[in-house]
């Protein structure tokens, strides 16, 4: 009888494994995220009850003046005021409170509050913020606290201008500079144009196309604020300032401003 030996070889292949701890800090940052998407969007959207909704930033006058006609014209007012007015002007208030109110900086965060209110070009406009700014920040402490919202106690009697409300929450709940302001300045700009819709009057479906051409001037307002000093606070939109201060006098009117 012929007896068959086999031999086996078995090789061992050292294995780099990944170790629980990474996965679960991925796990957690995700769940930060999803966290910080979730807030900014209750917070900015239009169910929020700050009434974003009856204010129009005296585009409610342009379009009974001529100024805008159709969703081109929409678009071209709106980069503008994206740009060079109110978005880029509330952007650069919306960074430095953040920052201030981050830092646990309650005086620095005091003088923002109040060259924000004091910025307003006109009545209703100063109205339209500090209004918004008052009710974002009962509804906050209400559903919402945070220790940096005790920055504002001292500052409870004088008008807290809406970005800088916005800032301070985002803050205290630890939530980034840049998806802050990026969620701030497009729930902006979906208001304005959500007022165009009504008023020009504009399908829904040209309100989408308006807001698909403005990311670009989105982004680039939220670059330049993120980057700017509030010695670069300044707006060049004089035909949009006279909308809002003529339309104080406008006859019909659908909007506060």
């Amino acid at each position: 009888m012929t007896t068959i030996t086999r031999t086996i070889i078995i090789t061992v292949i050292p294995m780099l494994m990944t170790t629980n701890d990474r996965g679960q800090d991925s796990f957690a940052s995700e769940a930060e995220e999803s966290a910080a998407l979730f807030r900014l969007m209750t917070w900015l959207s239009p169910s929020f009850p700050v009434g974003s909704f009856s204010y129009s930033s005296g585009i409610e006058w342009a379009v009974e003046a001529g100024d805008i006609t159709d969703r081109q014209t929409l678009q071209d007012w709106l980069a503008a005021m994206l740009l060079d007015g109110a978005g880029f002007c509330d952007g650069l208030f919306l960074c430095h409170a953040w920052r201030a109110a981050e830092a646990g900086d309650g005086l620095r965060l005091g003088e923002i509050a109040e060259l924000a209110a004091a910025f307003a070009p006109s009545r209703e406009r100063h109205l339209e913020t500090t209004s918004q700014g008052r009710a974002f920040v009962e509804i906050a402490r209400s559903a919402w606290n945070c220790d940096a919202l005790d920055l504002l106690a001292p500052h409870v009697s004088n008008p807290i201008a809406y970005p800088i409300a916005v800032g301070v929450l985002a803050a205290g709940h630890r939530i980034s500079l840049p998806l802050t302001l990026h969620a701030f300045l497009h729930a902006t700009t979906s208001n304005w144009i959500s007022a165009g819709v009504r008023l020009i009057p504009l399908g829904q479906t040209d309100s989408q196309h308006a807001l698909a051409a403005l990311e670009s001037e989105i982004a680039a307002t939220a670059e330049k604020a993120l980057n700017g000093s509030l010695d670069d606070l300044g707006s060049a939109t004089f035909r949009a300032d006279l909308a809002g201060m003529r339309h104080e006098t406008q006859y019909t009117r659908l909007f506060r401003s």
